[in-house]
């Protein structure tokens, strides 16, 4: 699995919280363009969020699942954009002090043509996107901290 990690000025609830709320997907998600629904019970094992990736208006429209959570600690998931394939995605929390989390995230291709690349080739093409996904669920998170209750 392709690993990237980020420390977050916020606590692993605040983080998750971001995690927790899939209509924030296509806020963090490089690649996620629109977040079409979004089922009761996210982030449930089984639950979906229904997505459409890349610019409009050669949209892909396909889903999330959710595979594994424990709240506030991991999130994992499989993320299919077809026909490009599908991907898991685990996401870590952990806290450092209070107040500060870090966030690992690991990805790797499951299904389709992204397997078929050398691990090379996919650290090339995921570890800055992973980077920039971590910096955008950063800002997400410490936003909300910093709204007042």
């Amino acid at each position: 699995m392709i690993e990237v990690t980020m420390t977050v000025r916020a606590s692993p609830e605040c983080v998750f919280a971001v995690l927790a709320d899939g209509w924030t997907y296509a806020g963090w998600v490089v690649g996620a363009s629109h977040i079409r629904d979004v089922d009761t019970g996210w982030p449930e094992p089984g639950a979906l969020i229904h997505h459409s990736v890349g610019p409009w208006p050669l949209l892909i429209n396909d889903v999330t699942k959710v595979h594994v959570v424990d709240s506030p600690r991991l999130l994992e998931l499989d993320a299919r954009a077809w026909p490009f394939g599908t991907a898991r995605i685990r996401l870590e929390l952990t806290e450092n002090e209070p107040g500060s989390t870090e966030v690992r995230m690991f990805e790797e291709a499951t299904r389709g043509p992204g397997r078929l690349l050398p691990k090379a080739a996919q650290a090339a093409l995921l570890i800055p996107r992973n980077r920039e996904s971590l910096r955008r669920l950063a800002d997400l998170a410490v936003g909300r901290k910093a709204q007042p209750a």
